[in-house]
């Protein structure tokens, strides 16, 4: 059970690339600050974006093609690699991290998506091992984030269902966590491989294959378009359970109209 104040929900629809990383990290911020409250918030991307983990190298993404194409690159306020955020539900969490470790949280965040899914009618699971992301990270084909999966992060017959990245801030109140990840709902996210800087044929190919193989998405997995507004009362729903805590749930909308 987790309880840290007074929790909101918060569905602030579609936004930009910048709108959506702003909004996250001024959440964290607040909480930090003793300003904010601990939030779900889920949310989609109006124009698609590619995100960028806080550390990695910009040149690996092509801007002219992307730009041709309506694309948005931002970087995100966490870690971990390139995501094409098109045909998902992402969401994000913010609470006091009550000194609880990258892993715990990453294991209760995840724990209670899956009971989110499972009210959708999809039967996810954990992933158990911890790849060495030291090692990967030295392969140009591990640019993508859904290239391979962590700990605790969300599957379903062993391929990859939601990428999350996570952060820490620290303030007034104390340490905050930041964890937001991409729940994929259509096939699109393996389109990724065509806005790389990358001009070896073997290492885009290889990336294509990866992110085909690895991955799925929830069409895919229902065999049907993605009913959105019952998946985002099935998360909030499973959130609620797993945790027990409530909250109402808060509509922000026209989120991509801010960022200018």
């Amino acid at each position: 059970m987790i309880s840290d104040g007074q929790w909101q929900c918060i569905d602030t629809g579609e936004g930009d690339g910048a709108a959506n990383m702003s909004f996250d990290e001024s959440l964290a911020r607040s909480l930090a600050a003793g300003t904010g409250r601990p939030t779900l918030r889920l949310y989609r991307w109006n124009p698609w974006a590619i995100s960028l983990g806080y550390n990695q190298d910009a040149g690996t993404i092509d801007r002219a093609r992307c730009a041709a194409d309506g694309i948005d690159v931002v970087r995100r306020p966490t870690g971990g690699r390139a995501i094409l955020h098109a045909e998902e539900l992402t969401y994000s969490v913010t609470m006091p991290s009550r000194r609880k470790g990258i892993l715990r949280v990453y294991n209760e965040i995840s724990t209670a998506l899956v009971r989110g899914l499972a009210l959708y009618g999809v039967d996810a699971s954990l992933q158990k091992s911890q790849p060495d992301f030291a090692e990967e990270y030295r392969s140009p084909s591990s640019i993508p984030c859904f290239s391979s999966s962590a700990r605790y992060e969300i599957e379903w017959e062993g391929k990859k269902l939601v990428g999350s990245a996570q952060r820490r801030f620290t303030g007034e109140s104390g340490d905050v966590v930041l964890q937001h990840g991409s729940l994929l709902c259509g096939p699109a996210h393996e389109r990724l491989a065509e806005y790389l800087n990358i001009t070896d044929t073997e290492v885009l190919e290889s990336i294509r294959r990866s992110l085909h193989e690895k991955t799925t998405d929830l069409a895919a997995v229902t065999g049907r378009e993605v009913d959105m507004p019952r998946l985002v009362d099935c998360i909030r729903r499973g959130v609620e359970d797993a945790w027990g805590i409530a909250f109402s749930p808060v509509t922000i909308e026209g989120l991509h109209t801010q960022s200018a």
